[in-house]
């Protein structure tokens, strides 16, 4: 069955192209078309075809050749999210940062906290009623992991549809800085989860020293690799050629991140998201004609950005509602999808207001930082490996990995809707959408 993966690609794509129609019925966004396209398609329903529709037995749908194929894809999500970020750091060109710049740092900075700290407050009330399920460790990991906001559902909706405006100004170098400070937090508030769950001792350099290196080193490399194809484009001046140069970014950032990951080079986790932004940001700024590139790297990537979001529909378990804690699984995630929703929707408003951002902003902006995917999945699965090394905490990691990925379910396929009516609200979507039916064939 392995050789069958090129067809199942094929498959994959005519599925999400098929979606696109659907969506435009349901005036959804393509992106929650390519997750429940992916649902569908991967182990958790098309899988069981091949394991005689066993769900929870010994013959589950991990065990399907479905599962294998998404598993050997998985390179792709790196590869796309790679893209996305370099894309995004075309928003930091010094010409809108002057108008926006002190705003989206406050703004950042307030709907990162403020989503950490309702989640925190939501999650701390459920503990009085069940402290032995939701206990401070787990509370302390969800509360960090809150603060990473979804760029690439964000930035597909924003293609999609044109949108532009004070928002749209706003939104896309928030979500960009939403990865550095969730790993800052993560790192301080993970590290007092471990010490609580283990007994360990507190640690100066895992909790800030190493993080704030991992955050400097990825920013520096990508910086230098956003200088390094700059000088380069003035050789190679065809489109052709300076995609190539913004593909190389992408496969060198990522298999960078790879590389410090080696126990000879330290076991840095540094953020593959933050170099390929930073190279963008400053490609951005020392090339006049830099849009070009990224017009044309939009044309090529649009098949890999489908791939990515169907792939993550068919990655998320869907087994974490069965067994015994899947009642418990399900009630955590209620009160993390939705703390989480308030908090960064009163966070964003508060960092508005102080800033004086225009109203429009200050209304919507909020809704729009709903989605979370790639970033959260990852710091998910990182503390879940670190509680899995003592017997005692496995619990608290699994348990992790499962809300998040329950959340992510919810946030990736309503996230994106919201995202469209808060853009459409603040007037920044055109109506394009009874064109987009006409003109389609």
């Amino acid at each position: 069955m392995e050789n069958f993966i090129f067809l199942y690609v094929a498959a994959l794509l005519l599925a999400g192209l098929f979606s696109t129609r659907l969506m435009k019925v349901f005036r959804l966004p393509n992106v929650t078309g390519y997750i429940i396209t992916g649902i569908i398609m991967g182990p958790f329903v098309l899988g069981l075809f091949f394991n005689g529709f066993d769900f929870m037995g010994a013959n589950n749908p991990l065990t399907s050749p479905i599962y294998s194929f998404v598993k050997r894809l998985g390179w792709v999500n790196n590869i796309a999210l790679g893209f996305i970020a370099f894309s995004i750091g075309s928003s930091f060109k010094a010409s809108a940062l002057k108008r926006v710049g002190k705003k989206v740092i406050w703004i950042t900075i307030f709907e990162s906290l403020m989503a950490s700290i309702v989640v925190l407050i939501g999650l701390g009330i459920a503990h009085i009623f069940n402290p032995e399920a939701i206990s401070w460790p787990l509370i302390l990991s969800l509360a960090a992991i809150a603060a990473a906001t979804a760029p690439a559902a964000t930035l597909m909706v924003v293609k999609q549809y044109k949108a532009h405006g004070p928002v749209v100004d706003t939104l896309l170098p928030t979500v960009a800085l939403d990865d550095a400070s969730a790993l800052i937090l993560f790192a301080v508030l993970f590290q007092i989860a471990k010490t609580i769950a283990t007994g360990d001792s507190f640690s100066v350099w895992t909790m800030l020293g190493k993080p704030l290196c991992e955050i400097g080193l990825s920013l520096l490399i990508g910086a230098a690799l956003g200088f390094f194809i700059s000088w380069m484009c003035a050789f190679f001046k065809s489109r052709t050629n300076r995609l190539i140069w913004a593909v190389f970014v992408v496969f060198a950032s990522v298999g960078i991140y790879f590389l410090f990951r080696q126990d000879y080079m330290g076991k840095f986790e540094l953020s593959s998201l933050l170099t390929c932004m930073a190279a963008g940001a400053i490609f951005t700024n020392f090339n006049e004609d830099s849009y070009k590139t990224f017009e044309f790297m939009d044309r090529f990537t649009a098949p890999i950005y489908m791939i990515f979001f169907i792939i993550s529909g068919a990655s998320l378990d869907l087994t974490v509602f069965t067994g015994e804690n899947g009642l418990i699984v399900i009630i955590i995630a209620l009160v993390y999808i939705f703390s989480r929703a308030a908090g960064k929707w009163s966070g964003a408003f508060t960092g508005a207001l102080i800033t004086k951002a225009e109203p429009t902003v200050k209304k919507y902006l909020g809704f729009a930082l709903i989605p979370q995917a790639g970033v959260a999945i990852g710091l998910a699965t990182s503390s879940a490996a670190i509680f899995g090394e003592h017997e005692a905490t496995a619990q608290i990691g699994a348990l992790i990995v499962a809300v998040i990925l329950t959340s992510t379910l919810v946030y990736e396929l309503i996230g994106p809707f919201v995202t469209k009516i808060a853009l459409e609200k603040a007037g920044e979507i055109e109506r394009i959408e009874r064109q987009e039916a006409t003109s389609s064939n």
